[in-house]
């Protein structure tokens, strides 16, 4: 069902401009009238604010907002509420309020997810092969924009204004262009500017071609796939010495591994998984993340989600991998990998290489170990100021993700493959860094089952 479709009654549109010409034609009244009642008007502060009102009301014609009842009603509120408090001698009240009845008429509108989609977004997740971020349109907070045959979607969320296209289309691959214009149409219909994150290289074409999205959208490389080929994967060779050292030194130990489905997890085994979260140096209590992760983990939610456990000598779960399956299991692509505080140094590498071992043995293609951000800011040794000031930013968000210490984990497979890129519109930097940093690290709580934890 579309997105248009499922809006409530009280978000019913009630005024929409749906020309560009229309919209200027509007934007250019509005300008026209504002130089008016500047010249008309001796108050600069009342001046001032009507100037902001009515180009907060350009803009948003201009871009083609629609006007809701809810819309309507809140701005009347505000409106009445600003000349109330002018009569009554508090101005600047009144003015911000003035301010703040144009906002609220053109604020934009928002798709709500729905959980019915989610069965029908697995089938096509389980249609779709050679892309390692299929998995994650299984998400709870996601919308999706289906194809008119159902055959093929895009997995969205909006914000302020911005719909946010997770990844690439889903589903049947000759549907993509004509799902990608109908998408296109229906945020021109909204008032929604389009942005893609993590839009591989082989569907670049469906995002920068005009005719299909109706504007120009600049591709901004942030990153590569790091994808194995499962069987001409061997650790041989002096390349992967750091690599084979790892894994060996869990084998001296003692560790050894177990593959589970995450909805045939029974009590006990949930227990013991549900305390490795909790004792996990990073957010346990919280979860994050948009395009590149799923949510729920060990809730069961999402079907042909598997897991790797490593146990050490004594049988306590040190560590565990969460890995998402496509393309009727021929890809599988790692989610989040959890450990304990303090664990034997070399867990996360032994998991990845049994699941490796594990994914020849059941007939999968691709292993996907996880998303190399910015992998040339930390190949270069000699890095030049503009390299050294990126550098430093990245470095910045250690505290959410420590992008160099997983580049070096990644880097011992060898497999850092193809380009991933934001597809975005350059004269809206600011607001959407906004969106894209809130969207992938805005904390949420995390719903973790409540167990008995298990005996130490």
């Amino acid at each position: 069902m579309r997105v248009a479709a499922r809006q409530r009654a009280s978000e019913r549109v009630v005024v929409h401009v749906d020309s560009r010409a229309a919209r200027w034609i509007s934007a250019l009244a509005v300008l026209s009238l504002t130089g008016w009642l500047l010249v008309a008007h001796k108050d600069f502060s009342w001046s001032l604010t009507l100037l902001i009102a009515v180009l907060v009301i350009a803009r948003g014609v201009f871009l083609g907002r629609p006007v809701t009842a809810g819309h309507a009603t809140a701005s009347m509120v505000a409106l009445i509420a600003g000349l109330a408090a002018v009569f009554l001698a508090f101005d600047l009240l009144g003015n911000l309020l003035l301010i703040a009845a144009a906002v609220a008429l053109m604020w934009p509108t928002s798709a709500r997810p729905n959980p019915a989609d989610l069965p029908r977004i697995f089938a096509l997740v389980d249609a779709t092969t050679g892309d390692p971020l299929a998995p994650f349109a299984m998400h709870r907070l996601k919308c999706y924009h289906f194809s008119a045959d159902g055959t093929a979607a895009i997995g969205y969320r909006t914000r302020l204004g911005f719909a946010v296209v997770s990844g690439d289309p889903i589903g049947n691959e000759a549907r993509f262009r004509a799902l990608v214009a109908d998408f296109a149409a229906m945020c021109h219909t909204r008032g929604w500017r389009i942005v893609v994150l993590g839009c591989s290289e082989r569907r670049m074409h469906l995002w920068t071609d005009p005719a299909l999205v109706g504007q120009r959208l600049w591709a901004v490389p942030i990153g590569r796939d790091v994808v194995i080929d499962v069987a001409e994967f061997e650790m041989v060779g002096r390349k992967f010495r750091n690599l084979r050292q790892a894994v060996q030194r869990t084998k001296n130990f003692g560790v050894t591994t177990e593959i589970v489905d995450e909805q045939a997890l029974n009590g006990d085994l949930l227990a013991e998984l549900t305390d490795v979260v909790l004792s996990s140096p990073k957010g346990a209590r919280t979860e994050r993340g948009f395009s590149m992760s799923l949510d729920g983990v060990l809730e069961g939610r999402y079907p042909g989600v598997l897991l790797i456990i490593a146990r050490d000598r004594e049988g306590r779960i040190q560590g565990f991998h969460r890995y998402a399956t496509a393309g009727r299991g021929t890809d599988v692509t790692l989610d989040v990998p959890w450990r304990r505080r303090g664990a034997l140094n070399g867990i996360d590498e032994r998991l990845s290489v049994d699941m490796i071992q594990a994914a020849k043995e059941f007939g999968a293609q691709r292993v996907s170990l996880a998303f190399a951000a910015f992998p040339e800011i930390f190949m270069d040794k000699n890095r030049n100021f503009a390299r050294t000031l990126v550098y430093v930013a990245v470095h910045l968000g250690d505290p959410l993700i420590a992008l160099e210490s997983l580049y070096r984990y990644l880097r011992k497979f060898h497999a850092v493959g193809d380009r991933r890129y934001v597809m975005v519109t350059l004269t809206q930097v600011v607001p959407l860094l906004f969106v894209l940093l809130s969207l992938e690290f805005l904390p949420r709580r995390r719903h973790l089952a409540r167990v008995s934890a298990p005996a130490s």
